[in-house]
């Protein structure tokens, strides 16, 4: 089991750049989030999971991994559409995973390169795929690709944990690109505090 890791050196800045942010790290200490080494297992897990709750995602993804084994491009596509969707998907989502397995084993999309290209293209990449949008591509930035600068304005918890954190009615784009950059190089890991924030505050 991998984990994001981060230490001192983004603590410090951090803290220095938002003090209220520096006294949230203080109360929660280190937060240990798991990570998916492979970019093409953390897509296809991410697409299983879309709009469904966590507890259903486990019980789909176990299903799915029965069925296919190890998650490659040449199992998944092994398996007929009517099958994989027994594993409780639908046809829609199903129709997601084969476009993606089939943008792999094309390399339509070079999936064992990515780490090698910068955030931007990576998210021009997977945003041509059907059924990835920006928000998808930039959790597979962070939780696959370990990218240490990723605040995503397309993230609903993250937004809530700024208004939580600074007392805001509302955020605008404007503000929230402020706080982007207060954050920079380190955003990812104010995203894990801000997401923690705003689950205790639920």
């Amino acid at each position: 089991m991998e984990y994001f890791e981060y230490g001192q050196a983004e603590i410090d800045h951090l803290k220095a750049s938002d003090p209220k942010l520096g006294q949230l790290i203080d109360t929660i200490g280190i937060i240990k989030r798991q990570i998916t080494p492979d970019p093409f297992e953390a897509l296809i897990s991410s697409v299983v999971s879309q709009q469904i709750s966590n507890k259903a995602a486990e019980t789909v993804w176990k299903r799915f991994l029965d069925l296919v084994g190890s998650i490659t491009p040449e199992n998944i596509l092994r398996a007929s559409q009517t099958v994989i969707q027994s594993c409780g998907m639908s046809h829609r989502k199903v129709s997601y995973i084969i476009g993606i397995a089939e943008a792999a084993k094309t390399g339509a999309v070079d999936f064992k390169n990515l780490a090698s290209l910068s955030n931007e293209t990576i998210i021009a990449q997977l945003t041509a795929l059907n059924g990835v949008g920006v928000w998808t591509a930039e959790m597979l930035l962070i939780f696959s690709l370990k990218r240490p600068d990723i605040l995503s304005y397309n993230d609903l918890g993250i937004r809530r944990g700024i208004m939580i954190l600074h007392g805001l009615q509302e955020l605008t784009k404007k503000q929230f690109e402020h706080y982007r950059q207060r954050y920079s190089p380190y955003g990812t890991i104010a995203s894990f505090y801000l997401w923690e924030l705003n689950n205790n505050n639920n």
